[in-house]
């Protein structure tokens, strides 16, 4: 039976499952630019305070959630019209359309809320499925910080800032 992937907004039950997602993103080291030590109520105060009109979200499979997202403005002031997003799936949902879901959801809400663009201030350049997955949504990269992340190998890569045009 193919179960239907379904993004709805955030709700505090949602937490138990959400901070294992982020805790395994987080620890790799890999896709991610947050410290690899976050604590679980640092990560939950990062995750959840996306400013004033922002959201979390969460998709689910049932009551599985198997990726989470949090948007809000990219910058308060006379950039607040530029939406961003972040976005985590579960190891073992990737490849399965979660973050096409969560993306696709975060880019109807910013459009609904009137947002003229939106931008990713931080993809790890190396993060190649995700690169592939915004840009197939319409993204461009305009600008790569060079060395900007260093991986667990010690490796630095670049960070990627990518935009569209809401």
């Amino acid at each position: 039976m193919t179960r239907t992937i379904t993004v709805r907004d955030y709700d505090d039950t949602d937490w138990p499952q959400v901070w294992p997602i982020i805790e395994e993103v987080v620890r790799a080291g890999d896709t991610f630019p947050f410290a690899t030590d976050l604590t679980e109520a640092d990560a939950r105060a990062i995750w959840l305070d996306n400013g004033p009109g922002g959201r979390a979200s969460v998709a689910v499979d049932g009551d599985r959630v198997l990726g989470t997202a949090k948007m809000g403005r990219n910058r308060p002031g006379p950039g607040s019209h530029v939406a961003t997003a972040s976005y985590m799936v579960a190891a073992d949902a990737r490849g399965r359309g979660v973050g096409r879901a969560l993306v696709v959801d975060s880019l109807t809400w910013a459009r609904e809320t009137g947002y003229a663009a939106m931008q990713y201030n931080a993809v790890v350049a190396t993060n190649k499925s995700a690169v592939r997955l915004y840009e197939s949504l319409g993204f461009t990269v305009v600008g790569t910080v060079p060395r900007a992340h260093e991986l667990p190998t010690g490796e630095r890569v670049g960070l990627s800032i990518m935009h569209i045009d809401l």
